[in-house]
């Protein structure tokens, strides 16, 4: 297995083992999870976001840390300073995170970390689904030591924000073979008219204990590098459709389009080019 698939010991126990299993439909009966969040956001927290950092290899200093009051505070902090390619022409990552790449076939399910889904599953309006028959699907999957914020990756246009209620299982690898967490879990999903790629949808898409997806702006115009929203607590993920024959990807992430790997990507980066007509 890619290290970088690796699950942690907790989330393996839930969903590798039949009592795990058991237990994790427990927490989610009794909303267990409700208990853990409001404790994430209260200042007992504070201890544990120092811990927390700490395993995580977050760098940040013991001074800076200091200035969260509770971990809620930390996991939600602002960057100003992150750098963007400045190449309006390149593709850039919206977030820190491992990606994985994936063709969008007209006649078959995209298979996505072990699971299946039909493109109705994670954009739920067959009319704009199939818009991106013929595309490309970018998976980017947020760990708990990234940035949790992310950013837009072109100029253009966005129309309305669509919530959709649903569970918070865990995106680490095993959750997703387990259960198909993309059509599961709770999610946002908007559609974009970009300067140099076309229409795109963008889906966030909530994980376990993450307490909310905020995104700041809906029926406006947005520019490159601008941050667009924010994940609340914990791991999450993101997932942006594109039209066929609109963009090349790098050849390192052309070398797993539709394979069970995923390679680290941080905010801002380039990951692919407009496709020249």
């Amino acid at each position: 297995m890619n290290k970088h698939m690796e699950n942690d010991i907790s989330v393996a126990f839930l969903y590798g083992t039949f009592i795990g299993r058991l237990a994790l439909k427990g927490i989610m009966w009794t909303h267990l999870d409700l208990l853990i969040i409001f404790f994430l956001r209260s200042r007992l927290s504070h201890s544990y976001m120092i811990h927390y950092a700490k395993k995580h290899g977050i760098a940040l200093s013991m001074q800076k840390l200091q200035q969260y009051r509770t971990f809620h505070d930390f996991f939600i902090r602002h960057n100003p300073s992150i750098a963007y390619d400045p190449n309006p022409l390149h593709v850039i990552s919206p977030c820190d995170g491992y990606l994985s790449v994936y063709d969008i076939t007209e006649d078959g399910p995209l298979a996505i970390k072990g699971s299946h889904y039909g493109l109705e599953d994670i954009l739920p309006c067959d009319s704009l689904a199939t818009k991106f028959h013929g595309g490309l699907c970018l998976v980017f999957r947020l760990c708990a030591s990234d940035y949790h914020r992310y950013i837009y990756i072109d100029d253009g246009y966005q129309h309305g924000n669509h919530f959709i209620e649903g569970q918070l299982h865990s995106v680490q690898p095993i959750a997703c073979k387990t259960y198909p967490v993309y059509a599961l879990n709770r999610r946002s999903w908007t559609i974009m008219d970009t300067r140099h790629f076309g229409s795109i949808a963008q889906i966030e898409i909530g994980a376990l204990i993450v307490g909310s997806i905020v995104n700041n702006k809906e029926n406006t115009h947005f520019h490159r590098g601008e941050e667009k929203g924010h994940f609340e607590l914990a791991g999450s993920t993101i997932v942006i459709l594109f039209e066929q024959d609109t963009i090349t990807l790098l050849p390192q992430y052309a070398s797993i389009l539709g394979k069970e790997k995923e390679l680290r990507v941080k905010q801002g980066a380039w990951l692919a080019s407009r496709r020249k007509s």
